[in-house]
């Protein structure tokens, strides 16, 4: 039984699949888009992302761990160059999987794997304003411009007048403080007991 197994092997060794994704991936690399059966896309997908998520970072180590998956220095150059800027802001989901159909030779169902940015034609959410994702936790976050606006129609109260009528000198502040405090009656009761 393979509970738990999360791998989908795709009915080769170890290092054939290794090398199948690896081949996958530099083709979907060039071309942007490629058509394949369905359970090689799903497990491409799985197998690509890490590889773009690091080309985010263009450092040394970065370019080394990538090329260690990919052993084309083409395929890296390319991921790392245009991918990785059109990629920048995106957290994740670099690729989608469409399902194109049976292939009519043995009825494979076929797929078509794709980076999400390179596809200008298909923009599910073109004319869509984007918006901060509302959570549980952090309250109502309102976009900018209603708040400036909301800002300038309150009137703000002049400032002048709070000063006016703040006290001037230190023996004004003094008796508003003396004043202010009355004792209670239970307080006046103490004091005649206590003496």
């Amino acid at each position: 039984m393979r509970h738990g197994d999360k791998i989908n092997n795709l009915g080769r060794t170890a290092s054939h699949r290794r090398a199948l994704l690896a081949n996958l991936a530099i083709a979907l690399i060039e071309h942007k888009r490629i058509v394949t059966t369905l359970a090689k896309a799903k497990a491409l997908r799985l197998y690509i992302e890490p590889l773009v998520t690091k080309a985010k970072e263009n450092t040394t180590h970065q370019r080394r761990v990538v090329f260690s998956y990919l052993t084309n220095k083409e395929a890296v150059t390319e991921l790392f160059g245009p991918i990785a800027e059109k990629v920048g802001d995106r957290p994740g989901g670099y690729v989608r999987v469409i399902k194109m159909g049976f292939r009519r030779g043995d009825g494979a169902e076929t797929a078509m794997i794709e980076f999400v940015d390179f596809n200008e034609t298909y923009q599910p959410n073109a004319g869509k304003e984007k918006r901060a994702k509302r959570t549980r936790r952090g309250g109502r976050k309102a976009s900018t411009a209603p708040v400036a606006a909301a800002e300038e129609s309150v009137a703000t109260p002049p400032v002048a007048e709070e000063v006016a009528e703040a006290p001037e000198t230190v023996a004004e502040v003094t008796e508003t403080v003396i004043e202010t405090p009355a004792e209670t009656p239970a307080a006046e009761e103490n004091k005649e007991e206590q003496a």
